[in-house]
């Protein structure tokens, strides 16, 4: 029988994610976009949605969209947050209550956390998996959208978390509005791999779970970004600045 890790082998050969580089500079007209990187997702113990131990796919991804998120302010370019925050009584199907409002972990990672002062920064809270339809407002504008058009954005650079499922459900969602020229003047959507994760569930722990599905964090990471790219996203292993 082959092993795992053969197995992952031969995904990532069979659909392989070139990954390029990104060097950015004051011309580059570029936003970055942080996707739910609050505790309930990365912080240990955080609650369902968490990780029960340290996990080094989510402690590297927390590192490098710290990094960037300070590179950006830094330079006063500007930051787009989403912050998952759920009503208790409105079940996000199939998972379980996670990121309740008003509480810990619906709040960013202490290494995000000095973006609430920022004035470069701008947080949304959402309600559902794709950041874009949670950016809705009652009367028919878009935060997002607003924020690309008032920013002038013309590159939004994408992290967080989860690759495969918050993460990619608004990278299509972005990549389809700008195909109908419903996000100008955006033209690119890029995701920093490295600013990425995923959770991991295996299957020997899922089958124990009733209504769970086995979820390994290296394949669905690398599935997550491998159709992100088939979108149309540019996928992207470094990024670095022109001072």
């Amino acid at each position: 029988m082959a092993t795992d890790e053969t197995i992952f082998d031969h995904l990532k050969k069979e659909i392989p994610v070139d990954e390029e580089s990104l060097l950015l500079n004051p011309d580059s007209s570029v936003g970055l976009v942080i996707v739910d990187v609050v505790n309930g997702f990365c912080t240990v113990g955080s609650g369902n949605m968490a990780p029960t131990k340290p996990n080094e796919q989510i402690s590297k991804m927390v590192e490098e969209s710290a990094m960037l998120a300070r590179e950006f302010c830094d330079r006063n370019w500007p930051v787009f947050a989403f912050l998952d925050s759920h009503h208790p009584d409105v079940p996000e199907i199939p998972y379980p209550p996670h990121c309740i409002i008003g509480t810990q972990e619906a709040e960013l990672v202490p290494a995000l956390q000095w973006l609430e002062s920022e004035t470069c920064a701008t947080l949304m809270r959402k309600d559902c998996i794709n950041g874009f339809v949670g950016s809705m407002e009652k009367d028919g504008s878009n935060k997002f959208v607003d924020w690309v058009k008032e920013k002038q954005i013309k590159v939004i650079v994408v992290v967080g978390i989860c690759t495969d499922i918050c993460v990619f459900d608004f990278v299509a969602t972005v990549l389809s509005a700008r195909n109908h020229s419903v996000l100008p003047p955006l033209e690119d959507v890029i995701v920093y791999s490295r600013g990425c994760a995923t959770y991991d569930l295996p299957l020997h722990v899922a089958k124990d779970i009733k209504g769970a599905q086995a979820h390994p964090q290296e394949m669905m990471h690398h599935v997550g970004l491998y159709m992100a790219k088939g979108r149309g996203a540019k996928v992207v292993s470094q990024v670095s600045f022109d001072p």
